[in-house]
């Protein structure tokens, strides 16, 4: 009968061996455990990336968006709430100037006059509004304020009514300094950029217009009736108690009927901010259903390689004992 050996040198690098291969699969078990994630992927997908590459490619796409639709919304909710703010001023001045203006009362008219500047001033600074550095209403020009200091905005108007003795008048005036192109609004009282930003790409196939500026029609009129009320607050037509009623009174109405106009900005940035939802609910869930199948392919189950680990641990432990056990198999130990 022929006996097949190997020697004890040979013996000892083949225990070895295997004591690194099983070593190495238990580290490899272990590490999937620990993360979640199998350690090649090119096993699940016989080594065609392509799946879990155009997954890849899509999930970034997608999160790309994420930063640009949460700085929009941010500036879209900064203009609704300063618009608000500009309403409410609205509201609470308009029925204070249309009293006193019918009352043609002197103390009531002046109350009201120095409330209308207050708030003329205030408005002015909802439409300097800045978040993250830049500057809601100033078009293009984000690094700038869109408006001039309100001081320098009356004494401009002041100039444009010296002289002028009617509430006629000094309206044609202020309407003139207000809407003219090119006029004493455009030159002085705006600050931001002849265009307004562009519409802004929330998606790869969506995009939404935040194109209000300060120099449009609608913010110019919502300002112009507290303009006036200023100007009465600091002393036009204050020679006759008539005109100077007949002023108040025309500040009130300008003022309700600009709420309009506010109604109607706010609108625009309520269909951008509505539309921003839906892209983002959208997103979201194309994004999870992505990553849902990217885990699929590179997820370790948690189950199997917890039940392989510890065969494997089992293995090393057996080839732990034979070792011991060959380790005993010499000559000296023989003849004990």
């Amino acid at each position: 009968m022929n006996y097949t050996s190997i020697g004890d040198l040979a013996q000892h690098f083949q225990t070895r061996r295997q004591t690194i291969q099983v070593k190495t699969e238990l580290q490899r078990l272990s590490q999937e455990l620990s993360t979640g994630r199998k350690t090649s992927i090119a096993t699940k997908t016989t080594g065609d990336f392509s799946p879990i590459v155009g997954l890849e490619r899509a999930i970034n796409a997608i999160r790309a968006f994420e930063t640009p639709r949460a700085e929009t919304n941010l500036l879209a909710q900064t203009m609704q709430t300063a618009l608000a703010g500009v309403q409410q001023h609205s509201d609470d001045l308009s029925s204070g100037l249309l009293t006193a203006g019918n009352s043609r009362n002197p103390v009531m008219i002046n109350a009201a006059a120095v409330d209308g500047e207050t708030r003329f001033r205030a408005v002015i600074s909802l439409f300097n509004t800045q978040v993250a550095d830049r500057y809601s209403f100033s078009g293009a020009a984000t690094d700038r304020q869109a408006l001039a200091d309100p001081g320098l905005i009356l004494t401009e108007l002041n100039l444009a009514i010296t002289g002028l003795t009617t509430a006629t008048d000094v309206e044609t005036a202020v309407d003139a300094w207000f809407d003219t192109p090119g006029g004493g609004y455009d030159t002085l009282a705006y600050t931001g950029a002849a265009v307004a930003i562009s519409t802004i790409r929330v998606s790869e196939s969506d995009a939404v217009d935040l194109g209000i500026t300060a120099a449009d029609a609608e913010v110019r009129a919502s300002i112009k009736g507290f303009a006036i009320a200023a100007l009465v607050s600091q002393g036009a037509l204050s020679a006759d108690l008539d005109e100077r009623a007949a002023l108040t009174l025309r500040a009130g109405e300008i003022i309700l009927s600009a709420q309009g106009a506010v109604s109607e900005m706010r609108a625009r940035i309520g269909s951008a901010e509505a539309r921003m939802g839906e892209v983002t609910l959208a997103s979201q869930a194309e994004l999870f259903s992505l990553e849902l199948a990217r885990t699929d392919i590179v997820q370790a189950d948690p189950y199997e390689t917890a039940t392989r680990l510890e065969a494997v641990r089992a293995q090393l432990d057996t080839v732990f004992t034979i070792t011991a056990r060959l380790s005993q198999l010499s000559l000296t130990e023989y003849l004990r």
